[in-house]
């Protein structure tokens, strides 16, 4: 699926539909250049799952996880084992010389598991982490206006 947004506002909206999507235990890869949008996205797909917290791409943290909230009253998919999403793993690989580095930091504890969504934006970086059926590789590019995004997801 190809997608073309005109401005942060219609990528920010369409994660937050995306996010309704999940049912717990995916991977979402996000590749792309630098300002093609891929922390907008992650932004979106974190308010669609009911988290609060202002996100904000953990570049020399590496890691940063985020609780959904109970309270949100939004409705969630339940997970393959019963349980509801209710945690966003939150990863950028940007700095990475390696995926041993996010090995070393747990980040394969989060894989998989039905109560959690992981988020992983300069996935090309760690893509040999990134084998199983529940990966989707979104691919995000700068459009042709100076706001214009194009996304298009490969995967689940």
């Amino acid at each position: 699926m190809k997608k073309i947004f005109k401005n942060e506002k219609e990528t920010l909206v369409f994660a937050e539909k995306f996010a309704k999507t999940l049912h717990g235990g995916e991977v979402v890869a996000l590749v792309g250049e630098l300002g093609a949008g891929k922390t907008v996205f992650t932004r979106g797909l974190a308010r669609g799952l009911g988290i609060k917290e202002r996100i904000q791409s953990p570049t020399f943290l590496l890691m940063k996880i985020y609780k959904v909230s109970p309270s949100t009253g939004l409705p969630r998919r339940q997970a393959g084992s019963g349980h509801k999403i209710k945690t966003l793993v939150h990863v950028d690989a940007y700095r990475l010389s390696g995926a041993g580095e996010l090995v070393g930091i747990g980040i394969l504890d989060w894989f998989g598991r039905a109560d959690a969504v992981t988020v992983i934006e300069w996935a090309d970086k760690v893509q040999e982490l990134l084998r199983g059926e529940k990966v989707i590789k979104i691919k995000m590019e700068l459009g042709e206006g100076e706001e214009e995004r194009k996304i298009e997801i490969i995967g689940n």
